[in-house]
């Protein structure tokens, strides 16, 4: 007899179709596995031998041989257990063939057939309401993420002793019900408030959280780099739905989900160690998967320390800095992970960490000044739309028991300021069908065309600059982005002398 039951792959971050085939036949008991497997899923016959055995069935004793297809899509991970079990059970006639039809079956089975849980569920979801399926059956602790995605009836799954008799219409399993997106409140380990002195780059940090550009903090030692990256989050506007489910969907894919929390409602914050390999900044592997940049989609990679990363480690982010996506190439193919990510960099102008500081003097020569300065490549750096100095703070505003400005109070004009952004590129993809834009920092050339007019004195303005500076074609469209911001946070709809100036202060400064 031939079963069939429905499944899903992921590659990269979409899900794929897959049918599982199982067929018996005469001969020495056993099973084979095709349809490019890996090691996960060729194990998968003593999972489900042991599973079915302990569910009170009788493992038959003939020879099974289960395909998945297609035959040309690699297969991972224990997802498969579930579906091959359902479909050595439906050849045995434990429960009608037709029954699985419209459903999809996800599931890694333990050896006393209850069924864990597996990554990748919410693309899985989403690719099994694409497809028409009217059911998904999913892991029960699973089911909470499989709910995000409406319109398809999640059936919670804990074991195969309780999904036989459903399938048999002897039971009733209560479908999941659909879990409802709530935004939340922004969190940051540190409150504005908290941060004493450095009110210039506060402001320069409301800037970029108000368009989405990326920074690079330069100052000595102690001065409060850290502290300021981490309190960015606070001030960040809470992630929207369509945000939400994209962070999700990557961290699913990951297996990066809190088991509690089937959707991430917080900007992602991700600091990794200087010593992380280019391949765990950006992603890799023989089958490639998400790396930090993925992974801080729609949120904030923080790079404390920045000259002490690898030198490739560094150039791999030019890529996605500028194109908001990374393709990762390999002998099998190619994939793209989103990596829509605000990069705050912190650094010191030199070794000792007190270059150019009033108080305490360098002792570094200037051949190690300048190597140092050097292992971050001028292409990174023009990517890097603000460059702010932080100096050392003084005692009386350390000492100071005022409490500045809250988060809370800054990130009103912040959500105030994206809120004009997001009404603005709305108008412009009913206009020409574009994809959704959502901060300043997506825009493209047209786009700044069209946002980031001049007038005659912002013209001449940005004349003099240019040939002061010198600045290249890109850092003159990221001075227009930052103005574009500037005018927002002050609610203005023209971008004025004064914005231009201020946006021109952000540009990189000699060290």
């Amino acid at each position: 007899m031939l079963a069939r039951v429905f499944s899903c792959a992921v590659i990269g971050l979409d899900g794929v179709l897959v049918e599982v085939e199982v067929d018996t036949a005469q001969g020495l008991p056993g099973m084979d596995i095709v349809g490019l497997p890996d090691a996960a899923v060729k194990e998968s016959k003593q999972r489900v031998m042991s599973a079915i055995k302990n569910a009170g069935f009788a493992y038959p004793r003939k020879r099974l041989t289960v395909n998945l297809a297609p035959g040309s899509v690699r297969k991972e991970g224990p997802v498969y257990d579930l579906p091959i079990a359902l479909g050595v059970l439906a050849c045995m006639g434990i429960f009608p063939q037709d029954i699985l039809e419209d459903g999809l079956v996800i599931g890694e089975l333990s050896l006393d057939n209850s069924v864990r849980h597996v990554r990748g569920i919410l693309p899985m979801a989403a690719i099994a309401r694409e497809q028409g399926f009217k059911k998904i059956y999913v892991p029960a602790q699973d089911a909470a993420e499989a709910a995000l995605i409406p319109e398809i009836e999640v059936i919670p799954v804990d074991s195969l002793t309780h999904l036989i008799p459903y399938l048999n219409g002897n039971q009733e399993i209560s479908p999941q019900k659909t879990t409802h997106i709530n935004s939340s409140e922004p969190w940051a380990l540190t409150d504005f408030k908290e941060v004493k002195g450095q009110e210039h780059v506060k402001r320069a940090l409301e800037v970029a959280a108000a368009g989405g550009h990326n920074v690079l903090m330069i100052g000595p030692p102690g001065a409060g780099k850290t502290l300021l990256a981490r309190s960015l989050p606070a001030i960040l506007p809470a992630l929207s739905i369509e945000e939400a489910l994209d962070v999700t969907r990557i961290y699913s894919i990951c297996d990066l989900l809190p088991s509690d929390t089937p959707l991430i409602k917080v900007r992602p914050f991700r600091a990794p160690h200087h010593t992380i390999s280019h391949a765990g900044l950006v992603g890799g592997g023989n089958w490639p998967h998400p790396g930090e940049v993925s992974l801080s989609h729609r949120g904030v990679l923080f790079l404390d320390e920045f000259p002490e990363f690898g030198k490739r480690v560094l150039e791999v982010l030019r890529q996605p800095l500028e194109d908001k996506v990374v393709t990762i190439s390999r002998a099998r193919g190619s994939l793209s992970f989103p990596a829509n990510f605000q990069l705050i960099a912190a650094m010191n102008p030199c070794p000792c960490g007190f270059f150019g500081d009033t108080y305490k003097p360098c002792s570094c020569s200037q051949a190690s000044i300048t190597t140092y300065q050097k292992r971050i490549s001028g292409p990174l750096l023009d990517r890097i739309d603000i460059h702010i100095q932080v100096p050392r703070v003084d005692y009386e505003k350390l000492s100071d028991n005022r409490f500045g400005e809250s988060s809370k109070t800054v990130r009103k004009r912040v959500e105030a300021a994206r809120k004009k952004q997001r009404d603005r590129f709305a108008s412009l993809k009913k206009e020409t069908n574009k994809k959704t834009l959502f901060s300043n920092a997506d825009m493209g050339n047209s786009e700044i065309r069209e946002f980031c007019k001049l007038d005659e004195t912002g013209n001449t303005l940005m004349r003099a600059a240019m040939n002061q500076y010198h600045l290249s074609a890109r850092a003159y469209h990221r001075v227009l982005k930052i103005s574009r911001t500037i005018a927002d946070l002050a609610n203005e709809e023209k971008i004025s002398t004064e914005h231009l100036a201020e946006a021109l202060q952000y540009r990189p400064q000699v060290l």
